[in-house]
């Protein structure tokens, strides 16, 4: 298939660069896959949209305050820094910019969230040819505590506000349910879930689970050539439970749904189906690249958020909409352009979508 095939118009002002003020409040699209009918309702809605029995899967990694900034030593250049996947313990692959500059053996000074300088240092260890540095970190404080102190949310790159409220933003970029640290984006479909909502959920005898998929830069990479096929899909770490992989077993086993909170437990699900056999509890990482047509395995019904033009996640979401065709992309396409025409918010702090 086409990457121009999955691209649709978008206002720029329905990109939504806040959150709504009560998490459960955003608007949600339904779109049921055998028809391809859709409705406009409310995300508190879920509570009557899931059924008891249900088991809903959720990533529950944590967004870490990965970015950072500093000086170069010598010419002072200012940097900024995006921490990506930790290699060890103290190393980290980064994104820097700007990065052509940077060699091993170069020495930054970080600053602190007024732009003062720190007593703290990293030095470039090693580059690949992706264009990422490795970065040797401060042994003390600990890194989590110094990140807590200067790091800042990394907020997607279309949330073009000014000034960023990184205090806010460390809060409401993060799910109720966070518990892992090590994503640098936010499993954005589950924002919309308050404490509240989710007992009410349980309450109704739905089986809350969760899974682990520490979430990468790749998220945001565009696909730039013609054919998706041809995309080189980034790669995350992920972890599935025993007692997540149990729920999961004992669901299918009994012809129960299996609900998908996001693109991401999405991915973690479906990167470990087999046909025929059980789930079982595992660390490893996936690079798996879900496009119309796809055999789904293991996920009955998904909630996602609204995707950016001509991305993986809305590839993803296309082939759900109509497991083992093509014919999903027009679909949800058509489900898009209503929620363009209806005003719906986009992306990561917008609305969301259930396709059941």
């Amino acid at each position: 298939m086409q990457t121009a095939d999955f691209d649709y118009p978008l206002p720029l002002e329905l990109i939504a660069q806040h959150p709504v003020e009560c998490r459960d409040a955003s608007r949600l699209l339904t779109l049921e896959r055998a028809s391809g009918a859709f409705a406009h309702r409310r995300f508190v809605d879920m509570e009557s949209l899931l059924r008891p029995g249900d088991v809903l899967v959720a990533n529950d990694s944590r967004v870490i305050p990965a970015r950072v900034r500093g000086q170069k030593e010598g010419d002072g250049a200012r940097v900024e820094i995006l921490l990506t996947e930790e290699r060890a313990p103290g190393e980290w692959w980064c994104m820097l910019r700007p990065g052509k500059r940077i060699h091993v053996g170069t020495r930054i000074q970080l600053h602190d969230l007024d732009g003062r300088p720190t007593p703290h240092w990293v030095e470039a260890i090693d580059k690949n040819d992706t264009g990422k540095v490795l970065l040797r970190l401060p042994d003390s404080p600990g890194l989590p505590e110094l990140l807590q102190a200067i790091g800042e949310t990394p907020l997607p790159p279309y949330i073009e506000r000014a000034p960023i409220d990184t205090r806010a933003d460390r809060e409401r970029y993060q799910t109720v349910y966070a518990k892992t640290d090590g994503s640098v984006a936010a499993p954005t479909a589950g924002l919309h879930f308050t404490d509240k909502l989710l007992d009410r959920l349980r309450a109704k005898d739905v089986t809350f689970a969760a899974v682990t998929l520490h979430v990468g830069p790749g998220t945001f990479q565009p696909v730039e050539c013609d054919r998706i096929e041809d995309h080189p899909m980034h790669e995350e770490r992920f972890e599935i439970s025993a007692t997540t992989a149990d729920a999961i077993n004992q669901a299918k086993a009994e012809g129960r749904r299996v609900v998908a909170v996001g693109t991401t437990s999405m991915r973690v699900l479906e990167s470990v189906a087999t046909p025929g056999t059980a789930i079982k509890p595992q660390r490893g990482r996936t690079d798996i690249f879900i496009y119309p047509p796809h055999k789904f395995q293991v996920v009955d019904a998904l909630l996602t958020n609204f995707h950016l033009p001509k991305s993986t996640l809305l590839m993803l979401v296309s082939a759900f909409a109509q497991p083992g065709d093509t014919a999903g992309r027009e679909s949800v396409l058509h489900a898009y352009a209503e929620a363009v025409a209806e005003r719906y918010r986009f992306f990561s702090y917008g609305d969301a979508m259930f396709l059941h």
